[in-house]
């Protein structure tokens, strides 16, 4: 491939990754060196928790071509996700009688979604250079997806850890095709733009986030209800108020997210009233219902249990009333011993609260 044929691909590439309702596409190379020492400070710290996975992939996750033999670009890619139809996040937030799902979940499964349209990327640059070595990912295998997306130019790291496109804000999914094509690079942004800002840093509801780019997984609400399989410290029921999956609260107050987009794709609209579900009613699913109603979500693979766990930190947080106590009390003697766990503590905090 002459150098002219390599640019011509990779316009191509962008304008396919655009018809594919793809939202933003760059290309970087394969040296992550520098987020390498972030990597494994962050391991070092035992900021991962119980994620034992990140330890034991260890550089694999930040030099790709040990992932993925004779890798030598990356192409990334952002698809957006925030829903249009979804009830007002703040709103849900204020209600403790509704449940609070971070809004990446209220739809389809994204790694389904964007892994369908990084495939069809790849098809089309089969049908134009012939058969290419190259392995799609979507948060599917140790991949430091925002370092490459970083360094690619779609933006910078900020202080709560997440992406930022200073056009975009947030809300969206990162995916990834590494290549042995030798592809032009793109240039990464000159600079992070958070400056003095501390709004992510102020509003996390746990303090997770304990420097700017530094965050403790331990004591992030993600991790608690998504990550964490067992009893969630007691330390940060309270603080977790009404979220049973996920947490948004550093996206919510970002500046940047003022510039995001709508996502345009149908799959990630809210799912059987998710975006504002009311906790009593949720908690009373069986566990074949909550198989049903979870088909195809990404809230299915932390399981029934776990799911009805972080419904219960939620009623103990909720405000008094019957609906309240009555359902708590229809699962205090639960066959799940980490769910009678969690039911009682549910149940004391209400009676310490004089009621």
């Amino acid at each position: 491939m002459t150098p002219q044929q390599a640019e011509d691909l990779a316009r191509d590439i962008k304008m396919w990754s655009a018809e594919l309702g793809l939202s933003a596409c760059s290309i970087t190379d394969t040296d992550l060196g520098e987020h390498e020492t972030h990597l494994l400070n962050w391991l070092n710290d035992g900021f991962h928790g119980e994620m034992e996975y990140m330890q034991r992939h260890g550089t694999k996750r930040s030099r790709p071509a040990m992932l993925e033999p004779g890798t030598f670009r990356i192409v990334s890619v952002r698809l957006d996700y925030f829903p249009p139809e979804a009830a007002d996040a703040n709103s849900v937030l204020s209600s403790s009688q509704l449940g609070y799902v971070s809004r990446y979940a209220l739809g389809r499964d994204y790694h389904k979604v964007l892994r369908q349209r990084l495939q069809k990327l790849a098809n089309k640059i089969t049908d134009k250079t012939g058969k290419f070595s190259y392995r799609a990912f979507t948060d599917s295998a140790p991949v430091l997806e925002k370092a490459i997306a970083e360094k690619a130019g779609l933006g910078w790291i900020g202080k709560h850890s997440n992406l930022l496109s200073e056009t975009a804000g947030s809300w969206f999914f990162l995916g990834e095709l590494f290549t042995d094509l030798p592809l032009p690079v793109d240039p990464p942004q000159p600079s992070a733009h958070c400056g003095s800002c501390t709004a992510c840093i102020d509003a996390c509801p746990t303090r997770a986030i304990v420097a700017p780019f530094r965050v403790d997984a331990r004591r992030c609400i993600s991790y608690l209800t998504i990550e964490l399989d067992g009893t969630i410290p007691e330390e940060f029921r309270s603080a977790m108020g009404n979220r049973i999956y996920g947490c948004d609260d550093c996206q919510l107050v970002c500046p940047f997210n003022k510039f995001s987009s709508p996502t345009t794709v149908t799959d990630f609209n809210p799912r059987y009233n998710l975006d504002a579900p009311e906790l009593c009613n949720l908690f009373a699913w069986s566990e074949d219902e909550f198989n049903t109603q979870m088909q195809g979500s990404p809230i299915r693979r932390i399981g029934y249990w776990n799911w009805l766990r972080n419904i219960a930190v939620a009623l103990g947080n909720a405000a008094h009333s019957d609906s309240v106590m009555k359902a708590l009390n229809s699962r205090k003697d639960s066959e799940n011993a980490i769910l009678r766990e969690h039911v009682a503590w549910a149940l004391k905090e209400h009676e310490n609260r004089g009621r």
